[in-house]
């Protein structure tokens, strides 16, 4: 089946043009008609051209729109997926996934802290209260790190520190820094009690398997909390991190 010529009338009304041009004396009425037509011609089309420009230069407009949507969809998507819904922090796959990576380049010390008896405070003042304490120890870790390594929430009140290439001694005192900012103030959020948490930090040559370096952080932060809480402990080579903290004397465990 033919495709149906859409310029068929216009076609039609050039040719008669260019057989009055091609016949020898013909009359002048005969010119002026094959020019009205082609003029009125010329414009129909001159007038659908700019409709159909018009339509393009929107439809681009709403395409480009659609794609930047798209990609913020996108992004929105890979991020929830990345990430803790409550706190923001790395979500517990993000957390494995960006250690391996940094062990396949350099060295990486991995701070894991856990809230103090965070049953009880759920217990004696509700769910509510409990997810409040996290936000805020997640702000409070955030600030003390000021933008180095990555915070990963890996449990329900148990959080992992990222620190690539950063050696062990610094981690331990960037861990014993983030213990004071949890203990020495109460939070907003819970002025009734104190809050403190227990940590193990461990150190990784590179090439090194984050299971383990995880592994190793968990035994220290285990170490810690059958030491007495609200301290920090080294992997491996355990040893007790001294209280520098101001008023930390004062602050008490179960």
């Amino acid at each position: 089946m033919a495709e149906a010529d859409l310029f068929a009338v216009e076609t039609a009304a050039l040719a008669q043009a260019f057989q009055v041009l091609s016949a020898d004396g013909a009359p002048a009425d005969s010119y002026y008609s094959a020019l009205d037509e082609l003029a009125r011609h010329y414009q129909r089309l001159m007038r659908e051209t700019r409709r159909l420009i018009a339509r393009s230069d929107r439809t681009e407009l709403e395409l480009n729109a659609l794609n930047v949507r798209l990609q913020q969809l996108s992004a929105e998507l890979d991020y929830k997926a990345r990430h803790d819904n409550l706190t923001g922090a790395l979500n517990r796959g993000a957390v494995f996934e960006r250690a391996s990576h940094f062990l396949q380049k350099g060295t990486l010390s991995l701070i894991v802290l856990d809230i103090d008896f965070f049953k009880r405070i759920n217990d004696e003042f509700g769910h509510p209260a409990g997810d409040g304490v996290i936000r805020e120890l997640v702000a409070r870790l955030n600030a003390t790190l000021k933008g180095v390594g990555e915070i990963g929430r890996v449990g329900g009140e148990e959080f992992t520190v990222l620190l690539p290439n950063m050696d062990l001694a610094d981690a331990l005192q960037l861990a014993e820094a983030m213990r004071c900012a949890i203990a020495d103030e109460l939070f907003s959020c819970l002025p009734s009690r104190p809050v403190t948490a227990s940590f193990g930090v461990s150190w990784s040559d590179p090439g090194s398997d984050f299971e383990d370096a995880y592994g190793r952080a968990d035994a220290a932060l285990y170490k810690a909390k059958h030491q007495g809480r609200n301290r920090v402990e080294e992997a491996d080579l355990i040893t007790q991190t001294e209280d520098s903290c101001i008023n930390a004397a004062s602050v008490t465990t179960e």
